[in-house]
């Protein structure tokens, strides 16, 4: 692993507060008495979504650890945990089709769509370090989106169109940073451009459905 990203895993262990706080008045303090709306597949999303959490906090700190093998081993592991993560996402889409706000869709819809294609790229490129390190980054930037996404307004108070305008100021802020971060230490930074061209397309599509 390259060195200035050695600690990357612990910086993912934020992935655990945010999500935490995210889902905390919609799933986590119903644990005494999950409410109707609360169904099976709802609870399979969460055990998959963060049995994958773990999978990307862990990762990275079995190679700074230098345990390649294990780290293989997960990473094949990955290929049926991801598309369990991504089919998990159904039950929720039909859900949003069938209710009286289908133009919510937008967002499992598209946070399948931009995990599909980082996680690919990042499989694809999995025997270049650089590349395959950058693209898994940007799967949990997609993370961001469902669990920063729900703080705005469910604990803040902030309406929906505020909370994903700032959610997109987060985004285009750690990728800015990370691509200047790259590019002042000669890394290859493209996969981050790309990444970063997605993002606003997502914010274009956001916009003109909302």
């Amino acid at each position: 692993m390259e060195k200035a990203y050695k600690n990357l895993g612990y910086f993912f262990l934020l992935l655990i507060p945010f999500t935490f706080l995210g889902f905390y008045k919609t799933y986590f303090n119903q644990f005494a008495n999950f409410k109707e709306n609360i169904t099976t597949y709802i609870h399979l999303h969460a055990i998959i979504a963060t049995i994958w959490i773990l999978m990307l906090i862990v990762q990275p700190i079995l190679i700074k650890n230098r345990k390649n093998k294990l780290h293989k081993k997960i990473g094949k592991i990955s290929y049926i945990i991801f598309p369990l993560l991504i089919l998990s996402f159904i039950p929720q889409m039909i859900r949003i089709i069938n209710s009286d706000n289908p133009n919510v869709l937008f967002f499992p819809l598209a946070d399948s769509i931009l995990l599909t294609l980082c996680y690919s790229l990042g499989i694809y490129h999995r025997k270049n370090v650089s590349k395959h390190m950058r693209y898994m980054i940007g799967t949990v930037i997609v993370f961001l989106s469902p669990t920063l996404g729900r703080i705005g307004p469910l604990l803040l108070g902030f309406s929906d169109s505020v909370t994903q305008n700032i959610l997109y100021g987060i985004i285009y802020v750690i990728l800015i940073g990370l691509i200047f971060y790259d590019k002042k230490n000669g890394k290859k930074y493209q996969p981050y451009l790309l990444i970063f061209t997605i993002w606003i397309m997502h914010q274009i599509s956001f916009n003109l459905i909302f």
